[in-house]
């Protein structure tokens, strides 16, 4: 296990800076997610990290030992990459043995470590297979197994479900997530997918342009958002945003509704100031019928998801959805009583959370 730190990461190609001062500590032994849309740069933090390009400044450091300069085969770490990156006339025991082949292991080791490795993963009825003979899942179970039986101190994964349909992919995040309860060695985990991020984080980092906008336990990002863009990210399906105006300790919309804050939680509103109120699906409740003083909404799209309903309508003109129990039985052409159980507010200029 190995602890690992970037201070001040900056990575630039040419004129272009991917990374702009990029910090980050993970503590040994856990499982961090570098979450984040296409062009974010997680991609090639993941690649600095493990020596594959030269960092512009900045350091990185494996515990206490300063690797920015090191070569890839000096930093101790293994990589599971998108593409399976098989050796395709190499049986799965040849797979999982070439890298400690190359190191020359002593051979008695070499079968002893594939042997453990392919009962750990499922793979031991497929060990004389070639990659051609295996699923998809297989064969990314085959790339994982190479990296684990190395026992390196650091696993680095880049995105390595994007490959595989919804069923595997569930299916492999979850292996993903045993063998590292199981090894017990620091994994770093790169991914443009906010439900894997969620389901296998100790610790996420979320990247916006080149910087870390966010970083917690999963639980603390998702239910404490300090931007519009965290909050917007993380969730599925996505937060509502509705355009609102600071009205007495409370938030008026555009067409005159009100919703009322928690003084305590945004103590600093000032009357009239401009925000943007964010509600997530799960979070609009039906009112009584009669309840003049609820959000008014139209339902346009009822979608049946087995035990919940998909409602798309609108509030105040600003398209929203919301999740509501099966058993509620709305129908599309319904007019909803709603208040939210929650709500987030968002400065309008900037998009920070006004949370105290």
């Amino acid at each position: 296990m190995v602890a690992v730190t970037c201070r001040q990461v900056v990575k630039s190609f040419g004129a272009t800076q991917v990374l702009r001062g990029v910090d980050i500590a993970i503590p040994d032994g856990s499982f961090a997610v570098l979450v984040g849309p296409s062009g974010c740069g997680k991609s090639t933090l993941l690649r600095l990290l493990a020596g594959l390009e030269e960092i512009t400044s900045g350091t990185i450091e494996f515990g206490d030992r300063d690797v920015t300069r090191s070569e890839p085969r000096d930093r101790d770490i293994a990589m599971v990459f998108q593409s399976y990156a098989l050796y395709p006339h190499l049986s799965v025991r040849d797979n999982l043995a070439f890298g400690l082949k190359l190191r020359k292991t002593d051979p008695a080791l070499i079968a002893t470590r594939v042997t453990e490795v392919a009962a750990m993963l499922g793979l031991e009825p497929l060990l004389d297979r070639l990659p051609r003979a295996l699923s998809g899942g297989q064969r990314q179970r085959v790339a994982m197994g190479r990296a684990i039986v190395r026992r390196p101190q650091l696993f680095l994964f880049d995105e390595p479900l994007s490959n595989l349909d919804a069923a595997l992919r569930s299916q492999v995040r979850v292996d993903i997530r045993k063998q590292h309860d199981q090894l017990g060695a620091t994994s770093i985990y790169v991914t443009h997918d906010q439900v894997e991020a969620m389901t296998l984080a100790d610790l996420m980092f979320v990247l916006n342009k080149g910087q870390v906008e966010q970083s917690g336990t999963p639980r603390e990002v998702y239910d404490h958002p300090r931007s519009r863009f965290v909050a917007g990210f993380l969730g599925s399906p996505a937060m509502n945003f509705l355009p609102a105006t600071a009205d007495n300790s409370g938030a008026r919309l555009a067409d005159g509704s009100r919703v009322e804050l928690d003084p305590r939680a945004f103590p600093d509103l000032r009357d009239g100031q401009a925000l943007t109120l964010g509600v997530r699906p799960h979070d609009l409740s039906l009112a009584p019928g009669d309840d003049k003083s609820a959000l008014a909404l139209r339902a346009d799209l009822v979608e049946l998801l087995g035990p919940e309903l998909q409602i798309h309508g609108a509030l105040a003109g600003t398209p929203v959805t919301l999740c509501l129990e099966t058993a509620t039985g709305v129908k599309k052409g319904d007019t909803l009583r709603l208040r939210p159980r929650s709500v987030h507010v968002f400065a309008a200029d900037t998009g920070a959370s006004l949370r105290v």
